[in-house]
């Protein structure tokens, strides 16, 4: 694959990765952070990837370790630059319906509430569409486990939000 079929196909993904960023992270400024950070990963290390293999699931490993790392390298650090409410509204069109507003910020807080495994399963399997065992397999887990952690966050979302099971 060309390089600009691959720069091509990086920027068909960005709208995804931002998505899974966003579920990962819980804060719209550390999502565009970590989305800016795994794409140069990608760039860097393009060779590495195989054709003929998925390129958006080893996009969302390199994601998924990218914020690994920053978790860990921010327990050493111990200090915030920023209050995370200041990136809750940076990127938001100013003709959004305000329902719509408000329930998507109710199903963000229930989804950020969620234990980390469950919420990366849920917005690996519910919100970007990968098949359990793609999903599973970004992971690092067993399916088994994927489908565990995936009914469990289901369960507590749908109470978060007063619906029934």
């Amino acid at each position: 694959m060309s390089n600009a079929t691959f720069c091509n196909e990086l920027t068909a993904l960005l709208p995804r990765l931002r998505r899974f960023a966003r579920g990962l992270t819980r804060d719209a400024a550390d999502a565009d952070d970590l989305c800016q950070s795994t794409l140069e990963r990608a760039l860097k290390a393009r060779q590495q990837w195989e054709e003929g293999t998925r390129l958006d699931a080893w996009i969302y490993r390199i994601m998924r370790n990218q914020w690994f790392d920053e978790i860990r390298s921010r327990g050493r650090r111990a200090h915030t630059f920023v209050h995370e409410d200041e990136g809750m509204t940076v990127g938001t069109a100013g003709d959004i319906d305000a329902e719509n507003r408000v329930e998507l910020g109710n199903v963000d807080r229930a989804l950020s509430r969620l234990p980390d495994e469950q919420r990366e399963a849920v917005v690996l399997v519910l919100v970007e569409g990968f098949a359990y065992k793609e999903a599973a397999e970004i992971i690092g887990i067993p399916q088994g486990t994927l489908t565990s952690r995936l009914g469990r966050g289901r369960e507590a979302l749908l109470k978060a939000l007063g619906e029934t099971a």
